[in-house]
């Protein structure tokens, strides 16, 4: 049966079955349309609160553990990296000042064959592989001899006419600025320590991100907090200065977080770059995307604009354990201190 105009009218079995189904499908259309409508009320609700009043929001709440417990879990991490790389934006400088200049000798009799002077180091390191690195055409300079073995790879300097160990040819700065860029490329543990420097790379972006929804204040407050307030308790102060060095510098820790991906894992970067501009055999002139590529490592390293963006690059670059600091003294004063007030009390 069917109304037709207030009336009940019987039909057939066929009849019975489209109506059936038609009802079914008004109303699944009706629930459908009730809960597109109740969760759209409920999406605005939400952003409306987070733009008023945004402390009350749960999902606020929700990234400011994520953002808590990752700064906490990576800080250490973040202090060495970003400290290295505030070094390293200056690592060519660094090179050239410590460049290894030639060693003078004293030519005291017949200069020593390779060969001989091969076997005098082999004598010195029997368990290690001994072959020349340089050999000067002046006569009264040191050889450079590499001497591979235990897991370390040496320049050292001999005295090619009496054999006498010189020392390393390269200067403590220089080895010092290698150093750094092994500690900051790989973390001093070759290709593992790489990719475990790309998993910190992704946690640098997460906190960045996290970080710009937490730092939201609200329509009414959010001039307060681009300054520091100078006046305020020191809790307030702690909070007040990680929140305003958080926003001065989001993009470039931002930057250095996606940048850090990208030179940890490339592949996935190539990959995209090949899928939105296909590889032309024809035509080897460099895509938009090999270009933006280019331009990360430029950019993670400050390469470019001359002194005033290494200078920039170095000293933002020694914000974020300045806010690990920060975020470290909020922990303690949120967690732990109530903690141990509570177990003495």
């Amino acid at each position: 049966m069917v109304w037709e105009n207030g009336r009940e009218t019987r039909v057939g079995s066929d009849g019975v079955t489209i109506v059936r189904c038609y009802r079914r499908v008004v109303d699944s259309i009706n629930h459908t349309i009730y809960v597109l409508h109740w969760g759209s009320s409920r999406i605005m609700t939400v952003i409306q609160r987070w733009l008023m009043r945004p402390q009350g929001v749960w999902l606020r709440k929700a990234f400011f553990q994520v953002h808590l417990w990752t700064g906490l879990g990576v800080g250490f991490y973040i202090v060495v990296i970003s400290v290295t790389g505030s070094v390293l934006v200056y690592r060519s400088e660094l090179r050239q000042r410590f460049n290894p200049e030639p060693r003078v000798v004293e030519i005291a009799g017949p200069r020593m064959s390779e060969e001989e002077l091969v076997a005098v180091v082999q004598d010195r390191y029997p368990e290690q592989n001994v072959e020349i690195w340089t050999t000067p055409e002046d006569p009264a300079h040191a050889v450079t001899m590499l001497v591979v073995g235990e897991g370390k790879r040496q320049q050292l300097l001999f005295d090619p006419y009496e054999g006498t160990d010189l020392g390393n040819a390269l200067p403590v700065g220089w080895r010092l600025t290698t150093w750094f860029l092994d500690l900051h490329d790989n973390l001093l543990a070759g290709d593992t320590g790489r990719a475990v420097n790309g998993i910190g790379a992704v946690l640098l972006t997460l906190l960045s991100v996290t970080g710009a929804i937490i730092w939201w204040p609200g329509i009414q407050n959010w001039r307060r907090s681009l300054k520091v307030d100078l006046a305020a308790n020191w809790r307030r102060f702690n909070w007040n200065l990680h929140s305003v060095l958080g926003f001065w510098t989001l993009l470039f820790i931002l930057m250095w977080g996606i940048t850090g991906i990208y030179l940890t894992f490339p592949s996935p970067f190539g990959a995209v770059v090949d899928y939105l501009e296909p590889p032309n055999e024809e035509n080897f002139d460099p895509r938009f995307g090999d270009t933006v590529l280019y331009w990360f490592a430029y950019l993670h390293f400050g390469r470019f604009g001359g002194w005033f963006t290494k200078l920039l690059w170095a000293v933002v670059g020694l914000i974020p354990p300045v806010m690990f600091l920060t975020g470290a003294v909020m922990w303690w004063s949120r967690v732990i201190r109530p903690r141990k007030s509570e177990s003495t009390s």
